[in-house]
C-alpha cells in the first residue's frame, strides 16, 4: 500500500516536469527556405492563415489548404476577412468545411492531400497547438509523407498552455488505448 501512495505522489511531479519540458520545447517557425508541395492551416488562433498566405505568396508551396472552416466561408471571404490577397486565394487556396476538431482536421487534410497527390506539407498552426496537431496528422499520414512543422508564435497564457498540454496527454493516452 505504501508503494502505491508513493507512486501516486509522483504523478503530480511527473506532470509538472513534463509540462515544463513541453512549454520549453514548443516548436518555432520553420525556415522560409523550405519548400513543400502544400501548406496546411487548421483554423483557430490568430496568425495561422496570414502565415500560410505569406508563405504561399513567396512560392514556398503551390497550394494551401485551410481545414475546419465555417461552412459559409469560401477562400475569397477568408482572404477578405483577413485582409489578404484575394487573387492568391482564388487561384491557390482550398477550404475544407468538414473538420470540427484537431483530430478531424487531420482526417480532412489527408483526404484533400490524396485528391491532390501531395507528398510534402508545411503544417502551420499556433506553437501551443503544434504538438497535438502534428500528432494527429502523424496518426493518419502514410510513411511517405514529409511534414514540416511551422509554428506561429503566440503569447498564450498559462491556462491555454495547461489546457492544451492536458489535451495532448489525453489524446496520446487514448491512442495507446486504441481510440
Amino acid at each position: 500500500m505504501r508503494f502505491l501512495i508513493r507512486f501516486a505522489s509522483l504523478i503530480p511531479l511527473i506532470w509538472v516536469l513534463g509540462f515544463a519540458a513541453w512549454v520549453v520545447l514548443l516548436p518555432r517557425p520553420a525556415s522560409n527556405t523550405i519548400r513543400t508541395d502544400a501548406i496546411v492551416v487548421p483554423t483557430g488562433a490568430p496568425g495561422r492563415i496570414a502565415r500560410g498566405a505569406a508563405l504561399l505568396a513567396v512560392k514556398k508551396a503551390d497550394r494551401m489548404f485551410i481545414s475546419g472552416a465555417d461552412r459559409a466561408a469560401s477562400a475569397t471571404t477568408i482572404a477578405r476577412t483577413n485582409k489578404l490577397d484575394v487573387a492568391l486565394f482564388k487561384c491557390c487556396v482550398d477550404v475544407g468545411h468538414e473538420a470540427s476538431n484537431t483530430r478531424s482536421n487531420a482526417d480532412e487534410t489527408i483526404e484533400w492531400m490524396s485528391m491532390h497527390n501531395i507528398k510534402s506539407v508545411r503544417l502551420v498552426t499556433t506553437d501551443w497547438h503544434m504538438p497535438r496537431a502534428r500528432f494527429e496528422l502523424d496518426q493518419v499520414a502514410g510513411a511517405n509523407l514529409r511534414i514540416v512543422d511551422d509554428a506561429v508564435e503566440s503569447d498564450a497564457d498559462l491556462a491555454v498552455l495547461i489546457r492544451e498540454y492536458n489535451k495532448y496527454l489525453l489524446r496520446r493516452v487514448a491512442v495507446m488505448g486504441g481510440w
